[in-house]
């Protein structure tokens, strides 16, 4: 099954810094739910582990990351990746980072994922594996911005704050994100439904 996502983060931080965190794959990793980083190869390639429990189902992957075509200059990149799932499934995808400068030092990330699935996370249907990665990158969405804008401040007892509030969001059961996932398909189809009437 392929599945393709597009996502987008505004962060009020430097671009050096924005850009320093997105290209450390430990740092990235920290502010992901589930993922943790295990061991570096060489200066490109990382071995990590990510695991995520969809109601019934959980799943845990454990594979190799690369840091390729990076570009300084143009703050663009592409991260490539395949893990195996502990059940027997696979993942196997890209993911295009693009950082563009924007007004009153604010930094506009756009992620650009492409991956293919095997194994019994097939079960939960595209249109679920979608919603829980939007969620997922939600949280790792507020995790980024916390981190870096606290980094940014100057201010060590926010970068305290901060670091303890990624900690804490870390450890929340991602089992309910589906949850979230199914009300907002609810949500989402009444708004389609009622949205184009008039009164």
């Amino acid at each position: 099954m392929a599945i393709e996502i597009t996502e987008k983060m505004t962060i009020s931080a430097p671009m050096e810094n924005v850009w320093g965190f997105i290209s450390d794959a430990e740092r990235v990793a920290q502010c992901m739910p589930g993922a943790e980083i295990v061991e570096q190869v060489d200066e490109k390639t990382y071995v990590g582990k990510a695991k995520v429990k969809l109601g019934a189902i959980t799943t845990a992957y454990k594979g190799e990351v690369s840091f390729e075509d990076v570009d300084e200059d143009a703050h663009t990149m592409r991260i490539s990746g395949s893990g195996r799932e502990t059940g027997g499934g696979t993942a196997k995808g890209t993911l295009d980072v693009t950082a563009v400068q924007g007004e009153d030092e604010t930094v506009e990330l756009t992620f650009d994922i492409h991956v293919d699935l095997t194994g019994k996370v097939m079960q939960m249907g595209r249109g679920m594996i979608k919603g829980v990665s939007g969620q997922l990158f939600k949280q790792f969405s507020q995790n980024t911005v916390t981190a870096l804008e606290a980094e940014a401040s100057g201010d060590s007892e926010a970068a305290e704050a901060a670091a303890a509030a990624v900690a804490e969001n870390q450890a929340v059961e991602v089992g309910s994100l589906v949850g979230r996932t199914l009300w907002q398909m609810v949500v989402n189809f009444f708004k389609k439904l009622f949205g184009g009437r008039s009164e």
